[in-house]
């Protein structure tokens, strides 16, 4: 029997065994193709003849239009005709890109130069409140420190580039809510009647050229009832001597502990200001007071204890305290601890530091204030705390460890010491208002400058 035959191996493949694969059949002609000497020639169907698009015709022109001479097609044509809108879009466009510019531009420098006619304000009112403090509380003149101070202030705040419109009569002094003239007002102007309003930029297309801006704000020297950078020594609040036989000490009780008819007379700060004993800004601002280290238990007007601070404990802390601020707020009505010992030499040295930080500053007689200081507020005026006399007599009549209870604090220049003592001037000082601490007495010695409008 014949073998079939196999195919030889593929070119592509060196396989054993895979056999070629078998040729296609011819294409099979169409229809229509015809064979002539090996060449398949064929025959093309019929080609449709090109389309010609049909020119529109024209008419003859007899007056009447394309919509057959009926005039209210003809508007209705026109109402529906879109050419053209493109140009109406681009116009409105335009206009909504020109006033969103204008509003950006202009809306934003003005709430810029509202923001710095406020801040102008606002500094007016401060310094105003500060001088009321620091240099004179009843003159309110045009000519004052109150007024001058708040006019320059303002002014060295610019509103656009250009100083604001301020004047005497733009600076008040209302009441506070208790019917106290504790308050300063300033109002500043940038505005046509002033002659100097603020320009726009791209308003102009619109018509408007200028707009008017003016601010006011009010500040408060009002009672205080904390303070920070008090230092650690203290001095009685002032009585009203009554003994027979007036001395310098405060006399309540009898060697026997028995109340005395004849004897001294302390209100505190919390009587009405016809009542209230204790130091005032209106009487003693100016008064040279000298204060030495206290001995024993006697209650001397200028007699100095030292007292017990927020922190550390020792010498240096004592004397770094006097030299610095301690930011600890101290509020009336504390009760404080005495600290034991002698502290007279390093209540010295502090004070020293004091004096070398500040050496060019001094005391005018002229105004009642500090001249010559090369800060705001030199750092040899500081706050004393005052006790209460009474609390402390009573403590001691009755046997219980004598303390002391913060009654008002006290504004002290420190001049150069003299030996162990030290020197210097009431002055006015700045208090805060600490909202744990219970209401500000109305006779309080420190002041509370703060905005409130």
């Amino acid at each position: 029997m014949r073998r079939p035959r196999k195919w030889p191996r593929s070119r592509r493949s060196n396989k054993p065994g895979r056999t070629r694969r078998p040729r296609r059949p011819p294409p099979k002609r169409r229809s229509g193709a015809t064979r002539s000497n090996g060449i398949i020639r064929s025959c093309s169907r019929r080609r449709r003849p090109r389309r010609v698009p049909r020119k529109p015709r024209i008419r003859p022109s007899s007056g009447r239009n394309r919509t057959g001479g009926d005039p209210m097609r003809e508007r209705f044509h026109l109402r529906r005709d879109e050419r053209g809108m493109s140009l109406v879009f681009v116009a409105v466009g335009f206009m909504a890109m020109l006033s969103a510019t204008t509003l950006a531009i202009d809306v934003g420098m003005f709430m810029n130069s509202r923001s710095q006619a406020q801040n102008a304000a606002d500094a007016g009112a401060h310094a105003g409140a500060v001088a009321l403090v620091f240099n004179s509380f009843t003159d309110r003149t045009s000519t004052g420190p109150a007024v001058t101070s708040a006019i320059s202030a303002a002014l060295a705040n610019q509103v656009g580039g250009q100083a604001v419109s301020v004047l005497p009569e733009d600076v008040t002094f209302p009441n506070d809510p208790t019917g106290q003239p504790t308050r300063v007002a300033v109002h500043v102007f940038r505005t046509a009647a002033r002659t100097n309003p603020v320009p726009t930029l791209m308003g102009t297309f619109f018509g408007v050229q200028q707009v008017d801006i003016d601010a006011i704000a009010t500040a408060e020297a009002s009672a205080a009832n904390a303070m920070t950078c008090v230092k650690p020594f203290m001095i009685p609040d002032r009585w009203q001597e009554k003994n027979k036989q007036p001395n310098t000490t405060f006399d309540e009780y009898s060697n026997k502990a028995v109340l005395r008819t004849d004897a001294d007379v302390y209100r505190n700060a919390d009587y009405p200001i016809d009542q209230y004993t204790g130091y005032t800004t209106g009487k003693d601002v100016g008064t040279q007071l000298t204060l030495r280290a206290g001995t024993g238990d006697n209650i001397n007007p200028s007699f100095y204890f030292s007292w017990k601070m927020p922190g550390d404990v020792g010498g240096d802390f004592y004397r770094d305290n006097i030299a610095n601020c301690n930011q600890s707020v101290i509020i009336r009505g504390k009760k404080i601890i005495q600290e034991p010992g002698d502290k007279s030499g390093p209540t010295i040295q502090g004070i020293q530091a004091l004096i070398d930080k500040d050496p060019l500053a001094h005391w005018d007689t002229g105004c009642k204030c500090v001249k010559g200081s090369a800060f705001a507020v030199s750092p040899r005026v500081f706050p004393i705390p005052l006790y209460d006399p009474e609390l402390y007599a009573d403590d001691q009549a009755n046997g219980r460890v004598a303390e002391f209870v913060i009654a008002n604090f006290l504004g002290f220049f420190a001049e150069p010491p003299v030996g162990n003592s030290i020197p210097g001037r009431i002055t006015q000082i700045v208090g805060l208002v600490d909202k744990d601490a219970g209401p500000a007495p109305v006779n309080s010695f420190a002041r509370a400058i703060r905005l409130v409008q």
